[in-house]
């Protein structure tokens, strides 16, 4: 159950970092207020995993769902860049957060 909360935590960084567009620095009311529930509910999601899931562990994956899935929302509701060397850094992430999964013991 641990990492699924690490994921669902990963899931909300990446909502609350998309959030922040909205924000507009934070002077609109209901993005600001849904953008900092997000990263509460992120943040008590990533303490619920860090019970069982190593400290390290948990969190270089949960800011890599965070980091990944920022940048492939940026390319799909922003348009920003999709060029292959950027595309090769984000699998290098992929990566590393799958062999941090696949060497954690749990």
């Amino acid at each position: 159950m641990n990492w699924i909360y690490l994921l669902i935590g990963g899931l909300f960084e990446v909502g609350w970092s998309i959030g922040l567009i909205y924000t507009q620095g934070f002077t609109r009311l209901w993005p600001t207020v849904l953008t900092v529930s997000g990263m509460l509910a992120s943040v008590f999601f990533l303490a619920l995993a860090v019970r069982d899931i190593p400290l390290g562990t948990a969190y270089a994956i949960w800011t890599g769902i965070g980091a990944v899935g920022a940048v492939i929302a940026g390319m799909i509701l922003f348009g920003e860049s999709t060029a292959g060397p950027r595309m090769i850094f984000i699998a290098i992430i992929v990566l590393g957060i799958v062999g941090l999964k696949m060497t954690s013991g749990h």
